[in-house]
């Protein structure tokens, strides 16, 4: 198990200097001066002085060759030195810190509603194997899973808050009022949107893996002993087809990094999504670099943890592993 730790961490810095690479050639590549905005009165109002130009050219790595910038850069982000906004000249790590938590809670929230939705869905689906039970609980699955995002929150707040007048629109509060109730009353919609994808996901993976355990040999001694069907479905075979969610709840860790970004920006959550496409509105160089960055880290996090976990649920696999890389 410590040597597929050693390699999967090894893998994670790979791709944590390949992102990070990306990240820097946003401006490198970007057309004209970046800070053009700032330094032409014609464009801003707002004259920056020639110190907080060079302060601000020294935080996006623009000074000497491609390779001393991105050294620069890239060891200044190392430090905590995310340089600052050129949007409003504030800390980039503080402003991503400061909405993390709402796209933490909004991502956590959609995951929770996927697993709880998709693991009954898809144990039925799976039990009624093409029945028409299945046959509908599969329809729906296809439909999920071909819905954009922008379009089906759309259609959520046209139906929900301007039809209905049952939920509110966009935001995360009502001004004013300051409760959870609040907040959760604002996050119903976002959450709906953002898991459905993942709810169709896990739906099908379950479904799939159900109808195998059913032909398993344990299930068959089971039923033969007169333990009934649904009583083994729930008892075992559920336990067996949750396993392997963990990983997939890794693997789609990224599907609800994006996913938000698109959801916040419909319903005008203030999280890190709006944040990013503000910024990517303004030119705001060094905080799409951060954004984008912090995300990768988010993604990387996310893959390795659901690795851990498998291999702590399962000995078999943390066997294997050793085994494998023994």
């Amino acid at each position: 198990m410590k040597s597929f730790l050693l390699k999967r961490f090894g893998q994670m810095l790979l791709v944590l200097v390949i992102v990070s690479i990306f990240a820097f050639s946003i401006t490198y590549f970007a057309p004209g001066d970046p800070l053009y905005m700032y330094t032409s009165p014609s464009v801003s109002s707002y004259k920056m002085t020639d110190e907080q130009l060079d302060q601000m050219r020294e935080s996006l790595g623009l000074n000497g060759n491609i390779v001393e910038r991105y050294i620069s850069w890239a060891s200044k982000i190392l430090q905590g030195d995310w340089g600052l906004s050129i949007s409003n000249h504030q800390s980039v790590l503080s402003q991503v810190l400061d909405r993390l938590p709402n796209t933490m809670g909004l991502m956590g929230a959609a995951l929770l509603l996927a697993i709880l939705v998709s693991v009954p869905l898809g144990l039925m689906a799976g039990y009624f194997k093409n029945k028409w039970v299945d046959n509908l609980i599969s329809g729906f699955s296809y439909l999920a899973i071909s819905l954009p995002a922008f379009w089906f929150g759309i259609m959520l707040i046209i139906l929900f808050s301007l039809k209905l007048g049952w939920l509110p629109s966009s935001g995360m509060r009502t001004i004013g009022v300051n409760s959870a109730g609040d907040v959760i009353q604002h996050a119903i919609l976002p959450v709906i949107v953002l898991s459905v994808n993942n709810t169709a996901v896990f739906l099908r993976y379950i479904r799939s893996n159900t109808i195998v355990q059913m032909e398993e040999d344990y299930v068959l001694t089971a039923i033969s002993k007169g333990a009934s069907k649904w009583h083994v479905l729930c008892r075992h075979i559920m336990k067996n087809c949750l396993l392997p969610i963990i990983t997939m709840v890794g693997m789609n860790f990224g599907t609800l990094i994006t996913g938000s970004f698109i959801v916040e920006s419909v319903f005008g959550w203030p999280g890190l999504g709006t944040l990013c496409m503000d910024a990517i509105n303004n030119r705001d160089y060094t905080m799409i670099m951060g954004i984008t960055m912090f995300s990768c880290v988010m993604l990387l996090i996310g893959n390795f943890l659901a690795d851990i976990l498998y291999g702590v649920a399962d000995p078999r696999i943390k066997q294997g592993k050793e085994k494998s890389h023994g």
